[in-house]
């Protein structure tokens, strides 16, 4: 099925931009060691809420607003911030795409999340709700050329120019599993060689969008699997395959909301419940085959036509 809301240019920029690109990297620091009476000044001085605290090059906490309001309200003696910072910081990696920030801020509420690098752990940059909407919008603007002109030679012209009484495109990824720093890797590559084949830009968003909720099943629940893709001339189908755990109960999972990632992963911003939900959305026709212990079987089937037709619509 395919929702009557076509999938729009943010829907897939959330899962192509990633959080180092629309991050705050001129950030206001403090040392742990700083007294809280000093932290009124640099909150007002620097037109901040909050500011992450360090130890060296290294996050250790958050120190906001709300902390030093509740600091004056107790009346307290003055002491170092470390003894009222937040210590369990919320963190993105810098590499991570920019949907685990959306579906962290949506999930705990925060105003702010840290950056950190990926090997290191050290601090890179802050971002807001603001900065993702700033990047969207700046991205937006610099891919507004796609316009329908631009894509006339389409995949059709690439089919037609090949003299056989049949044509198919087959590509493989190999995922490997719970390799977070390379999730998105497969889709991200399957986009790319889309937009060379020429397709509609609606129908790379779909395929690219179920093809990453399809990636990071892959990466969340099993060892790993393989993403088949086939491309004819009017259709384009994704296999997904792994060779287990498997699925208890094929119908519960395609619940919105529902998951049975462990509480880390869902931690890391993955494993909301929505993956399904989301490719069900981008998809003609999806079928889910699953036996405990055997593995998984997930066929996406995404209509070219039919894609090309939601975007004018």
């Amino acid at each position: 099925m395919v929702s009557d809301s076509k999938i729009s240019k943010v829907q897939e920029l959330i899962y192509e931009i990633g959080v180092g690109e629309v991050m705050q990297t001129d950030l206001v620091t403090v040392s742990a060691q700083t007294p809280m009476s000093q932290l009124r000044a640099i909150l007002r001085e620097k037109r901040i809420s909050g500011t992450p605290v360090v130890e060296g090059k290294k996050l250790v906490g958050i120190i906001s607003i709300e902390d030093f309001i509740k600091w004056l309200a107790d009346r307290e003696e003055d002491c170092p911030i470390s003894e009222k910072m937040s210590p369990d910081v919320r963190t993105l990696y810098a590499d991570e795409p920019l949907t685990q920030a959306v579906n962290i801020f949506d999930r705990f509420g925060f105003g702010r999340l840290a950056v950190i690098d990926r090997d290191d752990g050290r601090l890179l940059g802050i971002i807001t709700k603001g900065d993702i909407v700033k990047g969207l919008l700046k991205k937006l603007e610099i891919d507004h050329i796609e316009e329908e002109d631009v894509f006339r030679h389409r995949v059709n012209h690439f089919f037609e120019d090949i003299l056989a009484d049949k044509v198919v495109l087959l590509f493989q990824y190999d995922v490997v599993g719970h390799d977070f720093k390379r999730a998105g890797e497969g889709a991200s590559r399957l986009k790319a060689t889309l937009q060379r084949l020429g397709l509609h830009p609606q129908v790379i968003r779909r395929v690219a969008i179920a093809t990453y909720e399809a990636e990071m099943n892959l990466i969340i629940y099993t060892d790993g699997g393989k993403i088949h893709v086939r491309v004819e001339p009017g259709e384009i189908f994704v296999r997904v395959k792994d060779s287990g755990p498997g699925i208890p109960d094929v119908e519960k999972v395609l619940q919105p909301g529902y998951s049975t990632a462990p509480e880390w992963v869902r931690e890391l911003g993955f494993g909301a419940g929505m993956g399904l939900c989301n490719i069900l959305k981008c998809a003609n026709k999806m079928d889910l085959k699953s036996t405990i212990g055997k593995g998984t079987q997930l066929n996406i089937r995404i209509s070219i036509e039919d894609g090309a037709k939601s975007e004018n619509s």
